[in-house]
């Protein structure tokens, strides 16, 4: 197929890549060492590369040749033969875990740079052109977080905005939300980014011992939306897991008796909305937008109402006849809510205070607290994307890939979060990566560009391919067949020819 002429920059993407270390194999495919693969798109012609990220863990790994850096479901232990001391002491060094910069999930652009990121409070600056491994950063050297999410958002400043939890105080668990500039005027470059780290807020938790797990948040013009879902860490037990001999995923357990909370908080006044919303017991992986109409927060997430997702990713659950054997105990469900901030104070206990058209409903109780509940957009999609340009502001277009009974995708969809239209592309054997939307130089509409993704292949037989859609018609303009290996990724970034430095190479 052709290319269009003005796709010239690079698909920089993240995800486990490395499994089995020496005799010694991890447990769960989110703990993998990180690969970084690229697609660069020049004048026409696609060129591919891939490179393990030269993490910390990764050299101590690759160095003793068997696992030694705990991961989220692989608790790793020191070397049977030291001695008895070494042992005591390393034991009592995991009670406050020192996390891996294994940064495995997706890229974070800050300013001219680029980081590899994880959940853990370690990311790690990468050269985008040669995926080289460059410093390592410690956001707790900056803001008191212990784990941070990999969805950061980005305003229209340049500004980065992201999550972490604090754990640090003893029973003052709370969730800050934090704002890294793009650069600071005047001085060196060098590191003085995170040195003007700023937090924007902080939101208590609802239970100071078992802080809510998340993935991401969503972001409207005026407020940051947070949710504190029932998936909940046991910081007893995760300070413990290294003398019990467990690994911290089993320190993880979703309350289904629990309600999930949603948080607003006013960007200008740094205040959190006092009225308590809630709404039933889910668990969320990724936000796909939020914006503000007529006095109301809408806010579209993917919801499970399990925590199967995550079981499944086990590596013993996967090496079975995957396609056949492995399926989700619930469908992940695309849900929009309408949560009405502006309401009558002297509404009736009962009633649906929203009055926008919409079959989601946010009920008034007795104690004041608002109780809602959604209209459901779809079901079956995950990994959603959008025109970032749309972030925070009223949008139509989703594109994702499919999720039915089984955790690996199939199709990448597109849907109409306003008409419920839905546009399929999928090749038997085919297993596509999370789709990315790039607009064109030009665009009007929403829609006016490309969507990418990168296809592996379950039939060995078969190379994996970088596909090329319109993001219009969702047709394929074309394919870039790669003959080495490619790995299942997570999450990645498209960065335009304009925002890469020109170093000499």
């Amino acid at each position: 197929g052709q290319l269009p002429t003005w796709l010239q920059g690079i698909l920089l993407r993240n995800g486990p890549g490395m499994h089995t270390i020496g005799d010694t194999k991890y447990n769960h495919w989110f703990d993998g060492l990180a690969l970084l693969h690229s697609f660069t798109f020049k004048n026409g012609e696609v060129y591919y590369r891939s490179k393990y990220l030269r993490s910390d863990t990764y050299n101590c790994n690759v160095e003793a040749n068997r696992i030694v850096v705990s991961e989220f479901g692989t608790m790793a232990y020191p070397d049977p033969c030291k001695n008895i001391f070494a042992k005591a002491f390393s034991y009592l060094s995991h009670a406050i875990p020192e996390f891996t910069d294994n940064c495995l999930i997706n890229i974070m652009k800050t300013g001219d740079d680029f980081y590899a990121t994880s959940e853990t409070n370690f990311i790690r600056k990468i050269n985008p052109q040669t995926l080289e491994t460059l410093e390592k950063v410690d956001y707790s050297k900056y803001v008191a977080v212990n784990v941070t999410t990999s969805h950061p958002h980005y305003d229209s400043a340049g500004n980065v905005l992201n999550m972490g939890t604090s754990i640090v105080d003893k029973g003052k668990t709370k969730y800050i939300l934090f704002k890294i500039p793009p650069s600071v005027p005047g001085k060196k470059k060098k590191k003085s980014c995170f040195k003007h780290l700023e937090v924007v807020c902080s939101i208590p938790s609802c239970s100071l011992l078992h802080p809510s797990y998340y993935h991401s948040f969503g972001i409207t013009e005026n407020y940051i939306v947070f949710i504190e879902q029932p998936f909940k860490l046991d910081i007893v037990k995760m300070a413990t897991a290294y003398i019990r001999g467990v690994n911290w995923a089993s320190c993880l357990a979703y309350h289904k008796e629990d309600k999930t909370w949603f948080h607003f908080v006013d960007k200008k006044t740094k205040k959190e909305v006092s009225t308590k919303f809630y709404t039933d017991a889910m668990v969320l992986f990724h936000h796909v937008n939020a914006y503000e109409e007529d006095g109301h927060i809408i806010f579209d997430i993917i919801a499970h109402t399990d925590n199967s997702l995550y079981e499944m990713f086990y590596l013993k659950n996967l090496s079975k006849d995957l396609e056949e054997n492995n399926k989700l105990t619930s469908i992940p469900t695309c849900k929009r809510f309408v949560v009405p901030l502006q309401y009558d104070k002297d509404a009736e206990v009962g009633s649906n205070l929203v009055t926008l058209p919409s079959t989601a409903t946010a009920v008034k109780e007795k104690d004041g607290s608002i109780y809602c509940q959604p209209e459901i957009l779809c079901e079956g999609i995950e990994l959603p994307r959008i025109n970032y340009d749309y972030n925070g502001k009223k949008y139509k277009y989703v594109f994702a890939t499919e999720v039915q009974w089984s955790p690996v995708p199939t199709k990448i969809v597109k849907f109409n979060v306003q008409t419920k239209e839905m546009l399929h592309w999928g090749e038997d054997h085919g297993w596509p990566s999370e789709p990315i939307f790039v607009p064109s130089p030009d665009a009007r509409d929403e829609d006016d560009g490309i969507v990418l993704t990168c296809v592996v292949m379950s039939d060995p037989k078969a190379a994996p391919f970088l596909l090329v859609l319109d993001a219009k018609t969702f047709k394929e303009l074309g394919r870039a067949t790669v003959d080495v290996e490619m790995h299942l990724d997570l999450h990645g970034m498209f960065i335009p020819e304009k925002d890469l430095k020109t170093e000499t190479e």
